[in-house]
């Protein structure tokens, strides 16, 4: 029996929007810029900013390594607690008012950063941007782009995710370059006022309702029942354990090694090429993010993901083994390309290893216990350089975890499977 459809049906119109996710003027490849854009302001004064925020914070108030990077991973910490319900709070309130507030989270937390007179206010500040970072980064952009998209969804978040490279690569230069100009608490608040200008007309006007109807976009298919037997299932997947616990190795490096690469290398090459470093490092992570991107799909992901680790552990080691400025802008150039897709590939192996309504709540719980396990690495740095009275024994330290997480992501490889 053929069954009847009312003359006002939405669901014939849907269908080609869903399909036709390989045209360039499907709406949701605006959505991919929109977070494009996201990315580039919440990284910049979320996450590469931390290094410029740490040396200036030493050298206008003289507090310990220890204490300032402590407050970055309280930062962090509580940024991963509230990672972990970003699913939820995209379902309540949708793509747009959790953007928009987020930024403006961030916006407000980055101008009052450089207000602060004492340790406890950093701390209170950081606990407001970790709003605004929770509500910007690789959980609330996969959500995001995940109501757009089912089988361009690697890719989407893969371009979307370049603008936290491309964050690094402006805005560090930017800050060193407005902080030397008019000082530290002028160009934060200038910092906060582009970001606001910026991005909250791009995302009011540029988030719409995604195509799909609610019961298909992977944030909106789980009830939160549903979604708390989604996490207690990955929980005892050895699949889930073996892409977070080596990507959170590696971000715990990372982290460790840029929040305080500015305060290591300016003592060698000044603040000006110090800065030029990181920006070096940040461009590589967009390099390698679209190099790798381009063959991903046709090779192992967990090899290549092991391989991208040692690499970035060789680079680290060379840096601390091989003075020199040469030596110094190739190992941050190498360190960085690998950068970028410590971000990126968690999201590319959890889609192809797990049931497409699952990936949303896995990804953001992913991310939360990566972000708990990296958020330690501004502060394990930072304390192990103030009892060694230098940075060599801490990077020592993360050279060790690359090599642990590069051996760790291979454990849950599955040889005879072919990538698709």
């Amino acid at each position: 029996m053929i069954k009847r459809v009312p003359m006002d049906a939405t669901v014939p119109e849907a269908l080609p929007s869903v399909a036709d996710e390989t045209s360039p003027r499907f709406a949701g490849w605006r959505v991919v810029g929109v977070c494009f854009l996201t990315a580039i302001f919440s990284w910049a004064l979320g996450f590469y900013g931390q290094s410029v925020y740490l040396a200036e914070l030493q050298r206008l108030h003289g507090w310990p390594a220890s204490t300032i990077s402590t407050a970055t991973t309280c930062f962090y910490l509580f940024g991963a607690a509230l990672v972990v319900f970003v699913g939820e709070a995209m379902r309540a309130l949708g793509a747009r008012l959790l953007l928009a507030g987020a930024v403006i989270c961030m916006a407000a937390a980055t101008a009052l950063l450089a207000r602060v007179t004492s340790p406890w206010q950093l701390y209170a500040v950081y606990g407001l941007m970790a709003f605004g970072w929770a509500g910007l980064t690789v959980a609330a952009i996969s959500n995001t782009l995940s109501q757009w998209f089912d089988r361009r969804r690697g890719l989407a978040i893969s371009l979307a995710l370049n603008g936290a490279s491309l964050g690094g690569v402006l805005g560090v230069p930017a800050l060193v370059f407005a902080i030397g100009r008019f000082g530290f608490a002028s160009a934060l608040t200038a910092a906060a006022v582009v970001m606001v200008a910026v991005l909250l007309p791009v995302i009011l006007l540029g988030t719409g309702h995604p195509p799909h109807r609610p019961a298909m976009g992977a944030s909106a298919r789980t009830d939160p029942q549903s979604s708390w037997q989604i996490r207690a299932s990955a929980a005892r997947s050895l699949q889930f354990w073996t892409i977070t616990l080596p990507f959170a190795l590696v971000l715990l490096a990372q982290v460790g090694f840029i929040v305080h690469q500015m305060a290591f290398m300016t003592p060698m090459v000044g603040r000006e090429r110090a800065g030029f470093a990181v920006a070096l490092m940040t461009a590589m992570a967009v390099v390698g993010r679209v190099v790798v991107g381009m063959v991903i799909d046709r090779a192992d992901r967990r090899v290549a993901s092991a391989v991208l680790f040692a690499s970035q552990a060789l680079a680290l080691a060379a840096m601390l083994s091989l003075p020199g400025d040469v030596v110094l802008f190739v190992g941050s150039a190498v360190f960085g390309f690998t950068v970028g897709n410590a971000i990126t590939l968690p999201a590319v192996i959890v889609h192809h290893e797990f049931e497409a309504h699952q990936f949303g709540v896995v990804v953001s719980l992913s991310s939360a216990i990566s972000s708990v396990i990296s958020a330690c690495g501004s502060a394990l740095v930072g304390v192990l350089h103030d009892l060694a009275g230098g940075y060599h024994v801490a990077l020592y330290v993360c050279v060790g975890l690359e090599v642990a997480a590069a051996c760790g992501v291979l454990i849950g490889r599955k040889p005879a499977e072919v990538p698709t």
